[in-house]
């Protein structure tokens, strides 16, 4: 078998497996564990699975985690506490008190920090023995490889296609398991990507992207914070079973969990594509990748603008809240997001009215009646304005940075 590691200076191998891309790192003839690494990971080594080779193997290891969010925060800490020998860190975010309820790796003392500090600061207090290395960045065409090549194993704690198909090209270009994981509402996935000859990768189950804007992410569908926590620990389970040469058990593989019922699935999937463009025979997907912004439509981690109104027929927060508010204009305010989402917090003066229900024609009653009595009122015409998360024009979320930062926001 050939190794895709750089031999060192080595005695032995410490694991056997065949045909995999990770078999467990050479061990330096010079690699030994302190008498606080043995106290440490004792309880562990206890485990016949793992034992002193395995631990080893583990401080041999080194581990790309890309997310410092809902999966990557429980998967570093269960990974720092095993003893990986070294963590990166990939992220560019800062934290937001939205994240508290699921990303545990951050507190509320923290809002506002870069994500990828905020996570060295707690996995250093946990394992100091463990090399920790924060890259604030986004994954790029450009960047990738570079950061991608000088780790083992990849974790993709990422929540968007665009993220997907990236780190899954550059692991086949440079022979990396990825192990990967989704959360969304109460339901979680996880399944390991080219880990082996027959193992796919993400682009040989599916080929072609969604269509921009049809993805649903937490931000927007929500999340139970409990399930990334479950999936981002599986993430670092079969991360510890790949550095210590057993075969995860979800290469090829894919896992469900149902938090609503508490039912663990596991689908088997098919193998790899001959006609895939990144790992296939006649694969087209080289070392300069592809622009992923075109191929699916959209940029990472941004929401998909609809251009559906012309500027003119727009408005600020700030325009409204001086045309309108402040010059006591009367008008009929809709919020048209979901009915759910209003419950959770809205404007004193807007009235609900979802979006779906006009879609069905249900809700057009109800503001024609609205119409009515207000033109009733006023003897005048009457200006309808409708707003949702994101508009006006960057509705609530731009309320709350323009005008009313004490504004409830979610």
């Amino acid at each position: 078998m050939n190794s895709v590691f750089k031999p060192i200076l080595s005695f032995r191998l410490v694991f056997k497996p065949k045909g995999h891309l990770f078999c467990g790192r050479r061990l330096s003839s010079r690699m030994s564990l302190s008498a606080d690494e043995v106290s440490r990971y004792s309880r562990q080594m206890l485990c016949q699975e793992v034992g002193k080779s395995g631990q080893l193997a583990l401080k041999a290891t080194s581990v790309l985690i890309v997310g410092c969010g809902g999966l990557g925060c429980p998967a570093s800490l269960y990974l720092t506490a095993a003893g990986i020998g070294r963590i990166g860190l990939v992220d560019n975010d800062v934290v937001d008190r939205s994240n508290l309820h699921r990303q545990v790796l951050h507190n509320e003392t923290r809002v506002g920090k870069l994500k990828t500090d905020s996570a060295v600061e707690s996995l250093k207090s946990i394992n100091s023995n463990v090399i920790l290395e924060p890259i604030e960045c986004r994954l790029n065409r450009t960047n990738a490889s570079d950061i991608i090549s000088k780790y083992d194993i990849i974790i993709d704690g990422t929540d968007n296609p665009m993220a997907r198909y990236l780190l899954s090209d550059v692991c086949v270009l440079n022979k990396k398991p990825l192990v990967s994981g989704s959360a969304l509402r109460f339901d979680g996935q996880l399944t390991v990507y080219n880990y082996d000859s027959n193992t796919p990768c993400y682009r040989c189950l599916f080929p072609t992207p969604p269509p921009a804007g049809t993805v649903t992410n937490c931000n927007d569908g929500g999340v139970i914070g409990v399930i990334p926590g479950i999936i981002g620990d599986m993430q670092a389970l079969e991360t510890i079973k790949i550095a210590i040469g057993r075969r995860p058990s979800y290469a090829g593989q894919l896992l469900l969990f149902d938090g609503l019922n508490g039912s663990f699935k596991s689908i088997k999937l098919r193998g790899k594509s001959a006609d895939c463009i990144s790992c296939g025979p006649n694969a087209t997907i080289g070392p300069e990748l592809m622009d992923y912004e075109e191929f699916c439509g959209v940029q990472c981690n941004q929401s998909q603008s609809l251009k559906i109104l012309a500027p003119e027929e727009r408005m600020s927060c700030k325009e409204y809240e001086s045309n309108y508010l402040n010059a006591k204009i009367d008008h009929l305010l809709i919020d048209v997001r979901p009915k759910l989402q209003a419950e959770i917090t809205k404007l004193e003066n807007a009235l609900s009215i979802p979006l779906e229900e006009l879609q069905k024609g249900n809700g057009f009653e109800i503001l024609e009646d609205l119409i009515d009595k207000e033109m009733n009122r006023n003897k005048n015409k009457v200006n309808v304005i409708f707003m949702c998360r994101r508009d006006i024009t960057g509705g609530l979320e731009a309320w709350v940075k323009e005008i009313d930062p004490t504004f409830p926001m979610y």
